[in-house]
This record gives structure tokens, C-alpha cells and sequence, in this order.
């Protein structure tokens, strides 16, 4: 069962836009991003930020990365160790934070049912008010929101509800 209560092979699912997101002029754009462990020349080790692989590459590559303790220029992506689920207590832990950022988004946005995609989309053109939604949409009218640009979601099932 998926967290409406339907069946998990059901089509739709609970979606969210956010509140607050980047304004570009009047279009509103949700980055979604991927963080990468990274090492200089001299061992220091951070975390960055990039859009996709490619962007690490070219960023690289030109030398506009830089180590924020040494500043050297010569970056490298650090081996990541996989996320392995561990002792009981991190396990607890992460469901919390889950549970707490779930509880979160649903409490501080309007939930508008299975007409989410006609509200998303009165939002993003400036046909309502803007504010934090989420409901139920198909797959379908997912890609079809996203591909107007409309900034979807998926919003994170609860974990003690989870499979």
C-alpha cells in the first residue's frame, strides 16, 4: 500500500511543490543538485556541489574549483563509502530526522488533494497565491508538470509507514 491507502501498483502519488525556491525573474527553478566528496593535492578533504557529473568536469577542468582550506586548484572526486545501513541507534536516528522533515512539509503546506496538477500550475503561472502544496498525481501528470517547467516533487513517504 502506498501512503494514500491505494495500492502500491496505482499510478498516482503524493507530490509537493516547495515554498521557497530560487527566483529568476518571475520563473520560479528547482535545482536539483548532487554532492560529491572531494580531495586537493594536499589531502584536504570537502564536500561540493554540482548539477550533474559533467559539471564537476568542466568546473575542474577550467580551474574554478578550489580547496576552501589551501586553495589548491588540483581537485579530485574522494572514494565515497556506500550508504550502508548501521547499528540500530543511526538507524532510529535517520528515521527521526526523516519523520521530522516529512512532518515538516506536509505541516507547513496546503494539501489539495488529486487536484495538486491544475493548483501547481495556477501557482506557477501566477494564478494563485504562492505557497508550499502537495497532493496526489499520476505519473503522467507528473512528467507533464515538469516538462512546463511546473517545480514537482515527490514527497518522502513516512518511514513508519514504509515498506
Amino acid at each position: 500500500m502506498n501512503v494514500q491507502g491505494r495500492p502500491a501498483e496505482t499510478p498516482g502519488g503524493l507530490c509537493v511543490t516547495p515554498a521557497h525556491l530560487k527566483w529568476t525573474g518571475r520563473a520560479r527553478h528547482l535545482i536539483l543538485m548532487i554532492a560529491y566528496q572531494l580531495q586537493c593535492r594536499n589531502g584536504h578533504s570537502f564536500e561540493g556541489w554540482f548539477r550533474d557529473s559533467a559539471a564537476f568536469d568542466t568546473q575542474s577542468a577550467d580551474g574554478r574549483l578550489l580547496c576552501p582550506t589551501c586553495n589548491s586548484k588540483k581537485i579530485e572526486k574522494a572514494v565515497m563509502a556506500p550508504a550502508i545501513a548501521g547499528k540500530a541507534r543511526d538507524q532510529a536516528d535517520a528515521r527521526a530526522a526523516w519523520r521530522e522533515v516529512r512532518a515538516k512539509m506536509v505541516a507547513e503546506a496546503e494539501h489539495v488533494g488529486t487536484g495538486f496538477p491544475e493548483e501547481a500550475r495556477k501557482i506557477h503561472y501566477g494564478e494563485s497565491d504562492v505557497r508550499a502544496i502537495y497532493g496526489e498525481a499520476s505519473v503522467d501528470e507528473v512528467k507533464s508538470l515538469l516538462e512546463e517547467g511546473v517545480p514537482v516533487a515527490p514527497l518522502p513517504p513516512d518511514p513508519d509507514q514504509a515498506n
